[in-house]
């Protein structure tokens, strides 16, 4: 896996997930993101608990494929396994990396705001809303919704912010802390943050749980937190 040096030199760009971020996004993911590891591993434990043949999982934002990967080489039946991401260098990268595992995943080059969600079982979202404009992200929500199956259910993570702006303060320092403990330095913690301005936006958990009330959801749980970083299960 390359180690993620992006942000060692001077970015004079918004962050965009192009061919240097594919490059090393599977380092990027696992060194910036706390516990990011043991949460694939416990929704890929969730999914499982009701696994069956034809079950259709729909990745948002897959990227290098990495999450269905991961699924695929531990599921025992034949679930329908798909990835959309609208970067064609993260999609370049994990078809490579589907064809080198021999794995039956179908990926496709989409803009999720604009596909056409049909029947879909499970949907998942790891850390993909935030990157989507908030004017435009309870609509997508909604179609997320209006495209799950009765029993379908909507898995998500998210950076979040607290309404607490003293505890905001701490948990960004904690985090930063985080990352210095992973390797990066000061300096690439700065750019990446410059780079990330206006272009991840999270929400608070209220305002997550808030959206999936007004999308049509009735129940909603958060699975997991740290900090700032939360998962969350919502059914129909």
């Amino acid at each position: 896996m390359k180690e993620d040096k992006v942000f060692t030199q001077e970015i004079n760009k918004k962050f965009e997930f192009d061919e240097a971020v594919a490059s090393v996004f599977d380092d990027m993911l696992s060194r910036s993101v706390p516990y990011y590891d043991e949460v694939r591993a416990l929704i890929i434990s969730l999914i499982l608990a009701e696994e069956k043949n034809e079950k259709k999982i729909l990745d948002l934002g897959s990227s290098t494929a990495k999450f269905l990967l991961d699924l695929h080489s531990k599921m025992s039946t034949n679930m329908r396994l798909k990835g959309l991401d609208n970067s064609k260098a993260m999609l370049d990268r994990a078809r490579q990396k589907c064809q080198a595992f021999g794995a039956n995943i179908e990926l496709e080059l989409a803009d999720m705001l604009s596909y056409d969600y049909k029947n879909e079982d499970v949907i998942v979202a790891n850390y993909t809303l935030q990157f989507i404009r908030p004017i435009q992200r309870l609509e997508l929500v909604k179609k997320l919704y209006n495209g799950l199956n009765d029993e379908g259910m909507f898995i998500f993570s998210e950076k979040i912010v607290f309404e607490d702006k003293i505890l905001d303060k701490q948990m960004i320092d904690i985090y930063y802390a985080y990352k210095k403990e992973q390797g990066y330095s000061e300096y690439e913690i700065a750019q990446k943050r410059e780079a990330l301005e206006n272009v991840l936006i999270p929400f608070t958990i209220k305002e997550n749980i808030q959206m999936c009330k007004d999308a049509g959801f009735t129940k909603i749980q958060t699975l997991f937190q740290w900090a700032n970083f939360v998962t969350f299960v919502v059914k129909k």
